[in-house]
């Protein structure tokens, strides 16, 4: 990552003032949101990974070392019932790398509070994890696993060397144990994220062919289908920017806008949590710094978000065009 000329004096200030007026900019161009009622934690446990992918919006990999510390771990399942909340979402990185994941889920689903477990899929061959698909089918633990395609050649390219492979076998791994399944609770759920500066494609079209492909194929059968957008920030943005293809594709996700999708985008139920503890409304507006209305996990124990505002700027697009897409696929 690069670093930022040290500036002093009137330099500093016109920089600062030139920041101040580009995020008014891109604030302004997207419609004010309020929060409704809210039902979702989603924590993002460190950005430690066993991945590197290309379009990772938190820049997760091998070489991170940010780890949400005890105290603030011990903090989630007090503010999981003070708020009355129905899931735990975590993500990461590759948040089964936390040393305290276990216990935490087992914490939670002992409330009977559910929890969705963000997961990359090649993160349950790696050494020390082989008992992690049977530790979440026993907590019935809800899996979002990400596969962005039903080909080899492209999940490598955009995810690594040996990845498809890996993932086709912890996806047979899961359906061995129930997930899947129709006659199982246990709910298995892709996600799908294009290659590159463009839209997903219809999710219900999507989902039919991804069910065919691996079927056919590899003999997988899974619940749904989530199809992302891919969002301008972090490592995807620079990406974008090398090509010169990050201003035509932010303008093609604003042209894209639907204001149908803005009653539904998941940041109205929902609150993230960074592995600091810090608040924001979603994990794209923690990569950007664009902090919540109260600051810290703690806050939650007392203050209620319902009604409150959330803060958008222009990588909001993301989520609004066409069909929508959230962490829960497409809106519309």
């Amino acid at each position: 990552m690069g670093t930022q000329p040290d500036l002093a004096g009137p330099e500093r200030q016109d920089a600062a003032a030139g920041c101040s007026d580009r995020m008014q900019s891109m604030v302004s161009r997207f419609p004010p949101l309020r929060r409704a009622a809210l039902t979702t934690l989603q924590v993002n446990l460190g950005y430690r990974c066993n991945q590197a992918c290309s379009h990772c919006h938190v820049d997760a990999g091998p070489g991170r070392t940010e780890m949400m510390q005890p105290d603030t771990l011990a903090l989630i399942a007090p503010v999981l019932e003070a708020r009355g909340l129905n899931n735990l979402d975590l993500t990461g990185g590759a948040p089964e790398l936390h040393p305290g994941f276990r216990g935490l889920v087992r914490q939670v689903r002992q409330r009977g509070i559910g929890v969705i477990d963000r997961c990359n899929l090649t993160i349950l061959s790696e050494p020390g994890q082989e008992d992690l698909a049977m530790f979440l089918a026993e907590q019935g633990v809800v899996v979002v696993a990400s596969l962005p395609c039903y080909t080899p050649a492209l999940v490598d390219r955009q995810r690594g060397h040996g990845v498809f492979e890996r993932s086709i076998q912890g996806l047979q791994q899961l359906n061995a144990l129930g997930y899947g399944q129709s006659d199982s609770a246990l709910e298995l759920h892709l996600v799908y994220n294009p290659q590159g500066a463009a839209l997903p494609p219809d999710q219900a079209t999507l989902e039919a062919e991804y069910k065919r492909q691996l079927a056919n194929h590899f003999g997988i059968l899974f619940n749904s289908l989530y199809a992302l957008a891919n969002l301008p920030i972090a490592r995807f943005a620079a990406q974008l920017r090398a090509a010169g293809e990050l201003e035509p594709y932010q303008l093609l996700l604003e042209r894209s806008h639907n204001p149908a999708n803005l009653n539904q985008v998941m940041c109205r139920s929902l609150i993230n949590v960074d592995w600091q503890g810090h608040l924001y409304d979603c994990d794209f507006n923690q990569m950007l710094g664009l902090t919540a209305q109260k600051t810290h996990l703690r806050d939650l124990l007392a203050w209620d978000p319902a009604g409150g505002p959330i803060a958008v700027a222009s990588h909001c697009f993301g989520c609004t065009a066409g069909s929508g897409s959230s962490c829960g696929g497409a809106l519309g």
